[in-house]
């Protein structure tokens, strides 16, 4: 059986990885959708196992097929030739919803009127009835038409991955969580190094850099739409959901958030609660000005996601912040690695520093760069 993981832009490497520590083949990877394989007899075990412990990506899709189609001719046959029935029973529903990017077919409610016609007549043949009241188990298939291959799926998350069920409202403009462990991963925690992060709003950053050093499963304690689908038994979700709590293992670092606004450190504080992380992070109420480390001579690193102009709207407040930053890091902890997520190109300029490394990622839909400094020099 054939998956696809879906990711936001710049982190399907770390999706990869996620797919092969749980010892799934990869087959492609194409911006923002890795494709990977199971066995057949471990279908169900592959669906919850990856649901539940997916770090980095946004859904999970069983793969019906693939096929070039330049007509809706071709769309339909297509998609009538694939075996819907393995899903879809009499009773259930199947709604339709898709992309289509530098494609012939490019009118998406057209490709979803098609499609749907293509499944309800290969499931009227079989099942021997002409209409579908579809009020039973909900199945949304979803297709994807990028340079005219056609590629259609059955979603088994139903709410995004990145929706890990802690954080019931967020602050102003907050980051994705799924996107968040990614800069924690890419920060490469260590044993002993601890994890800083000085603008923390409503804490995403140290509650997935929790997440990730205990390896608890980030989807652990919420539901899936796959829950419900009759082939993947509920002993099999509960199994996975015990092997998840036993997989947990101590923090092996000290994690610190601080922001200027309390309120967004109150909410950071009941978010971190409702993630069961309370315990290894430490927040606190402290303006970026007044930073230094919370440990004496300690070595750390910073992780943050600070105000930019085309998230927060003040691009000229957002620069003086990066000036900000930059002093007081260099002057404070000179030693520290430090990790910034920003839209800003002109990051460097305005911080007083170049980077080591920068790497493209998206928040949301917005292209950022993700800077990386390892070295306390200017160039």
């Amino acid at each position: 059986m054939e998956f696809v993981a879906t990711c936001l832009f710049g982190l399907e490497r770390l999706v990869g990885e996620n797919i092969d520590a749980l010892g799934y083949k990869r087959i492609e990877t194409i911006d923002g959708r890795v494709i990977f394989s199971a066995p057949d007899d471990k279908t169900a075990e592959c669906i919850a196992r990856c649901n539940i412990n997916f770090r980095y990506a946004e859904r999970l899709y069983i793969k019906l097929g693939s096929f070039d189609a330049l007509s809706f001719e071709e769309l339909f046959q297509g998609t009538k030739s694939l075996p819907w029935e393995k899903f879809i029973g009499i009773k259930d529903a199947f709604p339709v919803k898709g992309h289509s990017i530098k494609s012939k077919l490019f009118s998406v409610p057209d490709c979803q009127k098609i499609i749907k016609k293509a499944v309800v007549d290969r499931l009227s043949e079989l099942y021997n009835v002409k209409q579908f009241s579809e009020y039973g188990i909900k199945y949304q298939i979803e297709f994807f038409i990028l340079n005219d291959k056609v590629t259609l799926m059955i979603d088994t998350s139903g709410e995004s991955l990145h929706k890990r069920g802690y954080r019931k409202q967020g602050n102003l403009a907050p980051l994705r969580e799924t996107l968040a462990a990614g800069m924690v991963n890419l920060s490469r925690p260590r044993e002993g190094v601890i994890l800083v992060d000085p603008m923390c709003g409503s804490g995403t950053i140290c509650i997935e850099a929790a997440l990730l050093i205990t390896n608890t499963a980030p989807g652990i304690n919420r539901s899936f739409v796959s829950e419900d689908f009759p082939f993947v038994p509920r002993t099999v979700w509960e199994s996975v959901r015990q092997k998840a709590r036993e997989a947990v293992v101590p923090a092996y670092t000290k994690i610190f958030g601080f922001d200027i606004d309390r309120s967004s450190v109150e909410l950071a504080r009941k978010n971190a609660s409702e993630a069961g992380m309370s315990s290894y992070i430490t927040f606190g109420v402290s303006d970026i000005k007044d930073f230094y480390s919370p440990v004496r001579e300690a070595r750390g690193t910073i992780v943050t996601n600070p105000p930019y102009g085309e998230r927060m709207g003040d691009i000229q407040s957002a620069r003086e912040l990066l000036e900000i930053m930059g002093k007081v890091f260099s002057e404070r902890v000179p030693n520290w690695q430090l990790y910034i997520i920003s839209s800003d190109d002109e990051l460097e300029h305005y911080y007083g520093r170049r980077s080591d490394k920068v790497r493209k990622l998206y928040n949301g839909m917005i292209k950022c760069g993700f800077f990386q400094f390892y070295k306390n020099k200017k160039n």
